[in-house]
């Protein structure tokens, strides 16, 4: 039986088992996760190795990047400044950011650069990990950058310049980076270990990224013709480099390494948070209600966020997805749908998300990057508090 720390509400020890099965079956290397019901904790978990070169075990403060999970906590932040009344969503990004008008952008409003609609997943001249990290040579770019469609039309996911994009906005209004206003108006009052620019003080906690090297060129010697229709054409646009998919995923060249501390206390805000699966729940839980006495967005303003703004075959992606105002919501056939969830999943499988119908709030955080095989590790896990929910409800 693996060693695993943390605990579990009476009736949630059903959670505890399927975590233990993921480790046993080396699925994982290490992982946390945490649940949240009605502002309650009900599952804190945590085990396995956070740094296999060292050995050094996952311990309860263990610290975890959580790649595209990072869009849900940026959403959140755009829309507590709206619910300030600091920003509006429906103004043209360009009454926060001048520079953005250029190349037809003047008429662009907030709220496309949250729902992937602005056209802008790719720049035309790719930028260094160097200038990524150093902030204004990437919203420049952007700044500058025709749209690739006409904003308004489709939508295409932004994989990475989401996060610049909607932190300018934020910096704008508030002369504060993104990674500043979460630590001060979301992470503090929460007691969060979340971040998005962590502090050098905190880098001896972050796990280990553990994880084949990405090769993208591989994909050009796939033989595309033994796949079926749809999974032909999606292979096919991430196989050639001139494709909007390519593009999108290579905004950065060479790639960004988040296991590198230098990217780690930098703000990415679409993909480099920082945080434990504890934070990421009690963050969703304060998204739903109260935690301890403190709620992050009214009722009224998470209602508004969460209702879907785009929809259908995604120009990036090349598959149907559903999309909020900032938030993912989930397609059907996804293992944490309702008609009612939002959230976002990352890259190798971290989720957070909630649920306002039922007060679920659920954060899983791991290093082991699983790619090309099925992955049940957090749906494993879902079912597991789903059976412990409903068996509460009887």
């Amino acid at each position: 039986m693996p060693e695993i720390g943390g605990n579990t509400a009476p009736g949630f020890e059903g959670v505890r088992e399927a975590f233990a099965a993921n480790l046993a079956g080396g699925q994982e290397v290490g992982a946390a996760v945490g649940v949240y019901l009605r502002g309650r904790k009900v599952v804190d978990l945590w085990g396995g190795i956070a740094d296999p070169a060292t050995g050094r075990r996952w311990g309860r403060d263990a610290l975890q990047v959580v790649f595209s999970t990072t869009k849900g906590v940026t959403a959140a932040c755009a829309h507590l400044l709206a619910q300030q009344g600091r920003l509006d969503l429906d103004a043209p990004v360009a009454d926060y950011w001048p520079e953005f008008a250029a190349n037809g952008k003047e008429r662009v409003p907030v709220r496309w650069l949250l729902t992937h609609q602005a056209g802008l997943p790719a720049i035309d001249h790719p930028i260094t990990p160097a200038e990524a990290i150093a902030w204004d040579p990437m919203v420049t770019a952007l700044a500058a950058q025709r749209p690739l469609w006409e904003p308004g039309t489709a939508h295409g996911y932004h994989a990475h310049t989401y996060g610049w994009l909607v932190g300018e906005v934020v910096r704008r209004v508030t002369g504060r980076s993104l990674g500043t206003f979460l630590a001060e108006e979301i992470a503090a009052p929460l007691g969060l270990d979340l971040w998005i620019g962590l502090p050098e003080t905190e880098l001896h906690r972050v796990s280990r990224i553990v994880a084949a090297p990405v090769d993208l060129d591989a994909l050009a010697r796939i033989d595309l013709d033994a796949l079926p229709g749809s999974a032909r054409e999606m292979m096919a646009a991430y196989a050639d480099p001139t494709s909007l998919t390519r593009r999108s995923m290579s905004v950065v060249t060479p790639m960004l390494n988040h296991d590198d501390p230098a990217e780690q206390v930098a703000e990415m805000p679409s993909t480099n948070g920082i945080c434990t699966a504890r934070a990421l729940a009690r963050f969703y839980a304060a998204l739903i209600g109260e935690v301890d006495g403190h709620r992050v967005l009214t009722p009224g303003t998470l209602a508004a966020a969460t209702v879907e703004q785009a929809g259908g075959v995604d120009r990036v992606l090349r598959v149907p997805i559903r999309i909020g105002t900032g938030f993912g919501l989930p397609t059907p056939d996804a293992f944490w749908y309702s008609p009612t969830a939002f959230g976002f999943p990352g890259y190798g499988g971290s989720l957070g998300f909630a649920d306002p119908a039922t007060g679920l709030a659920f954060g899983y955080v791991m290093n082991h990057i699983r790619e090309g095989v099925p992955d049940r590790r957090a749906a494993d896990l879902l079912d597991a508090v789903h059976g412990a929910v409903k068996a509460q409800a009887r």
